[in-house]
């Protein structure tokens, strides 16, 4: 094993919110990384991609205070590191809802940012909220941002808004701490919130291992000679199991060969995780895994939303599958209540399971279940769960769950 220098990240922490409440101003007041680094989020001043970065969090014995600084902002002194974590900065805008829903497949807790100057819930906000409950993340920090550009007396009436919000809701009894990411009032509060509501899980590294694919690259630059280039990369988080240099791998549901789908097989030439090379990559955290691959197919996030495991291990990718659907009352994400429509034969749906979204068409609707065809198969197996999400008003919407059955 090569040792490793830095603490690695036990868990995903997912920052999720309305457009423009905060979450990358927090990312970057956590972590010291400003996330927005494609071109076209650095144009139009939002989060287009899920962002990351790695943080430590520390612990001051004298003043028992928690930081995110080898040195205590309040004494100065040494402060003892608590825990590695990795943050994953999750758009607002609702035309993203679909990468939000994705992302939420690597996440082991989130922080849910309400600002403070505006009334709560704002769309997005309750479609976040209700993203969080279809993937299952329990564990909810709930941050009132911007706190520096209202009264005390609206900040108290907000505060209200929020737990009326959020009452009846997995996030019901989650921890409400009021903040000014962009002044840095109260982090050492929400590190302190974090630390407490956001556990890091036991795992079992016997399991077959299985790697979300979040994002995909070609670290060459343009006119390397071809005997220097490097294989493909793809970026993403373990979600089970461990994965070691030198594995033989498979990417489902890999790439079109033919005008078929064909699974990609690969090894695993460098594991990175925390900018630190290592021999093996466990679950919890994010992490770079170079391969073999032709980096044509990696380059801008192409295998994006995949899933890769060992070699032979891997469900068959699905281009059709049954579901039974449990739709809610009302459509989430959009001001007003419009009641959801029961699903019917000839309806376009955008489907994200785990990590991968993909657009379907209903081939026929019973009572009680949907045969779907599938834009993109998916790597799936049966009992799995699926977010539903329909075109209302020319945005996808989230508008219920699914189980694979068949």
């Amino acid at each position: 094993m090569i040792e490793f220098t830095k603490p690695l990240p036990e868990i995903n922490i997912g920052i999720v919110g309305h457009v423009d409440h905060g979450k990358t101003t927090l990312t970057e007041r956590l972590t010291g990384k400003w996330t927005d680094t494609h071109s076209e989020e650095i144009k139009r001043g939002i989060t287009i991609r899920l962002g990351y970065a790695d943080v430590t969090f520390y612990y001051c014995e004298k003043c028992r205070s928690h930081c995110n600084a080898e040195k205590c902002k309040k004494c100065f002194g040494e402060c003892a590191p608590k825990r590695t974590v990795s943050i994953i900065d999750a758009p607002g805008h609702e035309t993203l809802m679909a990468t939000v829903l994705s992302g939420t497949a690597l996440m082991n807790g989130a922080v849910m940012l309400i600002a403070a100057n505006e009334k709560c819930p704002q769309p997005q906000t309750a479609e976040h909220l209700k993203a969080l409950d279809v993937a299952g993340v329990k564990h909810i920090v709930i941050v009132q941002n911007k706190i520096d550009l209202v009264s005390e007396e609206r900040a108290k009436q907000h505060y209200e808004e929020i737990r009326n919000f959020v009452k009846g809701t997995v996030a019901e009894n989650a921890p409400i701490i009021p903040i000014s990411a962009i002044h840095d009032v109260n982090i050492d509060f929400l590190i302190e919130a974090i630390d407490r509501t956001i556990p890091t899980p036991k795992r079992d590294s016997s399991m077959k291992p299985r790697f979300f694919i979040a994002r995909s690259f070609d670290v060459n630059k343009p006119g390397t000679e071809i005997k220097k280039l490097k294989g493909g990369i793809i970026g993403g988080s373990v979600i089970r199991g461990v994965f070691k240099k030198g594995d033989s791998i498979e990417i489902s549901p890999g790439a079109i060969v033919n005008g078929k789908w064909e699974t990609l097989k690969t090894k695993i030439d460098e594991i990175v995780q925390s900018s630190q090379n290592l021999d093996e990559a466990k679950h919890g955290g994010l992490a770079s895994i170079a391969t073999m691959l032709d980096p044509s197919i990696t380059k801008s996030d192409g295998l994006a939303g995949h899933v890769a495991g060992l070699e032979g291990e891997l469900p068959e990718s699905r281009s059709g599958i049954k579901i039974k659907p449990k739709l809610f009352d009302y459509v989430v994400g959009i001001s007003g209540q419009q009641k959801v429509q029961p699903i019917k034969t000839g309806d376009a749906l955008m489907l994200t399971a785990g990590i991968a979204k993909t657009v379907a068409s209903v081939s026929s609707a019973q009572a009680d279940t949907a045969e779907l065809k599938l834009k993109i198969p998916i790597c799936a197996e049966k009992s799995d769960r699926v977010a539903i999400s329909k075109q209302v008003g020319g945005r996808w919407h989230l508008i219920g769950v699914g189980e694979i059955v068949g």
